[in-house]
């Protein structure tokens, strides 16, 4: 039962909707099928993202307050405590809208990857299709001269390791001293990733870095419109 449900109300939806985006929007190259599916993914888990975003405003403040409050009873732990809890409750932060997304997310990347395992041939292709789905024909995995399927691509790794690499720099611009935990944590996160991705097909290097691209984009739009509140 449970793998029916994997696959009637997950992998078949996921499966149309690519092949959907690939045939209609595209141009018959499943690469940027793949880039699309992420984007709307993205615009679909927009709410959830706004409410993150929200929460992160709400944690700033928070916290501001909750280390006032430490610092007027650092002589209670107890009441320490139950003053945080009364400040979190004050702000209603909240992690499931975070939790939520990146487990959306990582659902999706786990069914692409049943994707390319089950294979992406013209038989299976029609065989998962729904009717109103039309069949593609041979469908065309190379974006830019590299096989989206492939696995061991150091190339398309890369750019995600170092994309991820700067965005860490980026957001810890204003950080003067840097622990040896969160140094070390600026190399390995990368490295971690780029590994990861190494091992995996090269379609996952495309689907985490759209990923990251909309959320540098978030990011920018919630500098220009909430920093000069935060100041």
């Amino acid at each position: 039962m449970l793998s029916a449900f994997w696959f009637y109300c997950l992998y078949q939806p996921v499966f149309n909707a690519l092949i959907w985006i690939y045939s209609n929007i595209a141009g018959l190259n499943l690469g940027w099928a793949v880039v699309w599916l992420t984007i709307f993914l993205r615009i679909i888990l927009l709410p959830l993202t706004i409410i993150s975003e929200r929460n992160v405003l709400r944690e700033e403040k928070a916290e501001a307050e909750a280390e006032k409050a430490v610092a007027a009873l650092k002589q209670d732990s107890v009441a320490q405590k139950e003053e945080v809890r009364r400040i979190m409750k004050k702000y209603k932060i909240s992690p499931w809208a975070k939790v939520a997304t990146l487990g959306i997310q990582l659902l999706v990347l786990i069914l692409l990857y049943q994707v390319f395992v089950r294979g992406i041939t013209g038989e299976k292709v029609a065989k998962f299709l729904y009717p109103f789905v039309d069949f593609p024909g041979k469908i065309n995995t190379i974006f830019y001269g590299f096989e989206i399927g492939k696995l061991h691509d150091s190339f398309w790794a890369g750019i995600c390791a170092v994309y991820l690499f700067i965005t860490i720099i980026i957001e810890n611009r204003n950080r003067k001293n840097w622990q040896p935990g969160q140094a070390v944590f600026l190399f390995v996160f990368p490295i971690f990733t780029f590994i990861a991705l190494w091992i995996l097909p090269m379609v996952k290097s495309l689907f985490i870095l759209t990923t990251m691209m909309f959320s540098s984009i978030i990011d920018i739009f919630r500098w220009i419109f909430f920093s000069s509140k935060n100041k």
